[in-house]
């Protein structure tokens, strides 16, 4: 399964969720949320106008996406740290990814993605930052 589809699935269980008022968001949450939200748009941003910028730039991104993620769920528990845990899941594959080629040395299992999974994965934080923005609102 692809980043964005494993976001998909997660961004249609929250909106259920907070819909049928299983969910019932403290002042907390809600400011927990959108500073995760802040963190995942200052990490990844909208599309890059004048194209992409290199594949290292873009990883680093995508890691600096998790990071927040990870902050975020240091911080909170119930239905948001799960929902957070989730979404760090679905993003596993970007510490999966590398840059660089392997080089001469062990690589550690790790492999370089196709510019679209990388694409792919921006797009799925960018679901991810507009859904917890919408939950913070």
């Amino acid at each position: 399964m692809d980043v964005q589809s494993a976001v998909a699935g997660l961004i249609t269980e929250v909106n259920q969720q907070v819909q049928d008022g299983a969910w019932d968001l403290t002042p907390a949450d809600r400011a927990l949320a959108r500073g995760a939200a802040a963190g995942l748009e200052e990490a990844v941003g909208g599309p890059p106008a004048g194209g992409p910028p290199p594949d290292i730039e873009r990883l680093a991104h995508l890691r600096e996406a998790l990071a927040a993620l990870a902050i975020a769920l240091a911080r909170t528990h119930g239905r948001l740290a799960w929902f957070l845990a989730a979404c760090i899941e679905a993003l596993t594959p970007v510490l999966h990814w590398r840059a660089l080629p392997p080089g001469d040395g062990p690589h550690f299992d790790t492999v370089q993605p196709a510019r679209e999974q990388l694409a792919d994965a921006e797009d799925a934080v960018r679901r991810l930052a507009a859904v917890l923005a919408r939950i913070g609102a």
